[in-house]
């Protein structure tokens, strides 16, 4: 139960919500079990009307069948406001741990990421959670209501007969053992299920994501296939799950009918023997059957309790990690744009594969930095530190003369407009994925359409029948394109940051359409530092600073004419591209 301990502070915060439903279990059960008292009177008003031959007085049996009516009415009563009180209270704690784990995911870093799908992860926050609202909820409140009851039931027996009482509870030690046993086989399987429902999430997430590329290949039937096979894993996995559940059904028949069969047969020597009355035995039978619901659901429980286990374990996986890059200050205060790379090399985490090494150079506030080089070479990896996606291995970077981990991270990236290599628009309108950009601040149609036409996208919008309102689509993918790229550009200057980042963000565009938009951004781009990653020599000519990348390092550096003038690699490129 260690995994489910992290659950307390839940406990803690919804308290009122817990001991109301304690007290309100209480109290259904004392009015429903002293029913029991009522059937013991009435059995033995009828046995003595049958032994002593008297008349019957309907008055008596109606005056009793109305206290049983009103027990249970009030017995029910008591039982709905436990249920308002503890399944509300899971209800509290399923919406509190979602939102903690959505906003712990936003925590993590770029590294988390490359090593999770997104089917884990959205199986983590959907399924897990509401497999542990299950424990929160149900499972505690039916071990509420079988420790009340069992507790009540045991305090009433006993006043009657002790040895009748041992023997009516004589099956209950074997069934905790037995459930003892078989809940560690439902933990070991609830995790390999949840482990499979995940995999086969993931398949789904990511055959809908690619379905373009499926059809274009001609691929749907060996992606049928394969979540076929994982489907397949998945429901053998259930079904063996499912049948180790099983075994708690027929366990349960024996031990309620072993209690009944006791009851009849010692409570009937022991009404010959004249020490207990005749109606003894119906109120015991009354309570063996009272005690059948709260006993029949210990396996349920037991499994709603192990798979919660299993679901709060892989829940606390995600919760327990930590971001490598953290924010350790949140005081507010200008960015201006210098920056500074000092000997900076990078080894990403995941893979260990080096991608800068000993990278220095200097961009001035309002200065424009051009980056080419091959594929490969670490151009988005200078971006990926310079937006502290990562921290460097060795050496540093300094903005504004400050190291970048002590920057405040939030503000740094405000500060920043990024347009990245592999644009990602959202399944909104044109103009609320232009507005995305602005942040928390409210823009006026005037700015969005300002912005569009800066990233020479504006008559593309306005050719569209729903102008700014229409909708993009899944990733945009109602878009070329350079028009998602274009778009993405305008929501990047919309905030009017201090620092432009463009990864690579003009390849889809033809060049008189790139010439348009360099052309806009020339004024947009005075006073903000920019850094302009492309394999187009064309998109970085005009750059105060262009570096040549290879391998990881910088092998060149210089202005377009300083750089054509070495007549090396750049020169090359450039001769290439101008043929």
């Amino acid at each position: 139960m260690n995994e489910l301990n992290a659950l307390k502070p839940y406990f803690i915060k919804y308290k009122w919500h817990f001991l109301g439903g304690i007290l309100f279990v209480s109290l259904s059960t004392i009015f429903g079990t002293y029913q029991g008292i009522i059937v013991r009177k009435s059995t033995n008003k009828i046995v003595s009307i049958i032994g002593n031959q008297a008349s019957f007085d309907s008055k008596v049996f109606i005056e009793f069948a109305l206290i049983i009516i009103g027990l249970a009415i009030t017995s029910g009563f008591f039982m709905f406001l436990m249920r308002q009180s503890i399944i509300v209270m899971s209800r509290h704690i399923e919406y509190d741990q979602k939102n903690q784990i959505y906003s712990h995911y936003q925590s993590l870093d770029a590294n988390f990421y490359k090593q999770q799908t997104t089917g884990d992860l959205m199986n983590r926050i959907s399924d897990d959670v509401s497999k542990v609202r299950m424990y929160t909820g149900p499972a505690v409140m039916y071990i509420a209501n079988t420790i009340v009851t069992t507790i009540t039931i045991l305090i009433f027996m006993l006043q009657v007969n002790y040895l009748l009482t041992l023997l009516v509870f004589f099956p209950l030690p074997i069934l905790s053992f037995l459930i003892y046993k078989v809940s560690n086989l439902i933990n070991k399987q609830s995790t390999s299920v949840q482990q499979e429902l995940s995999r086969l999430t993931s398949q789904a997430q990511e055959t809908f994501a690619s379905i373009r590329v499926i059809k274009a290949y001609n691929r749907e039937f060996f992606f049928s296939d394969q979540m076929q096979q994982k489907n397949e894993i998945y429901k053998k996995t259930s079904l063996k799950l499912t049948a180790i559940e099983s075994l708690f059904a027929p366990v349960m028949a024996l031990m309620i009918g072993l209690s009944v069969l006791m009851t009849i047969w010692y409570g009937g020597k022991l009404v010959i023997a004249n020490k207990i009355e005749p109606g003894n035995i119906t109120e015991f039978i009354l309570y063996v059957f009272r005690l059948t619901w709260p006993f029949a659901s210990l396996g349920w429980i037991t499994s709603l309790v192990q798979r919660a286990k299993a679901s709060q374990a892989r829940i606390n996986e995600f919760l327990n990690t930590k971001p490598i890059v953290t924010n350790t200050n949140f005081s507010i205060y200008p960015i201006i744009g210098d920056i500074t790379f000092k000997n900076v090399s990078f080894i990403y985490p995941e893979n260990q594969i080096k991608a800068l090494k000993d990278i220095s150079f200097h961009l001035k506030s309002g200065q424009t930095l051009g980056i080419i080089g091959l594929v490969g070479s670490g151009k988005s990896s200078i971006l990926n530190l310079l937006t502290r996606q990562y921290d460097v291995s060795e050496g540093e970077i300094l903005i504004d003369n400050r190291n970048i981990k002590y920057h405040n991270l939030q503000l740094l990236r405000k500060n920043c407009g990024v347009v990245l290599q592999e644009v990602f628009l959202f399944s909104d309108t044109i103009y609320n994925n232009i507005a995305f950009g602005a942040q928390e601040k409210l823009v006026t149609k005037s700015e969005v359409e300002f912005a569009a036409k800066q990233a020479g996208v504006y008559d593309n919008i306005t050719g569209f029948p729903d102008q700014f309102e229409t909708m993009v689509g899944e990733r945009g993918v109602t878009l070329s394109g350079g028009q998602k790229q274009r778009i993405s550009i305008a929501r990047a200057l919309i905030n009017k940051p201090k620092l432009l980042i463009f990864d690579d963000c003009l390849s889809a565009v033809d060049s008189e359409t790139e010439t348009l938009i360099l052309k806009n951004l020339k004024n947009e781009m005075k006073d903000k530092s920019s850094i302009i990653v492309s394999h187009r020599i064309s998109s970085i000519k005009h750059a105060d600073v262009i570096i040549y990348m290879n391998e990881g390092r910088i092998i060149e550096i210089g202005t377009h004419d300083q750089l054509l003038e070495l007549k090396k690699n750049y020169f090359q490129l450039n001769q290439l591209q101008i043929k």
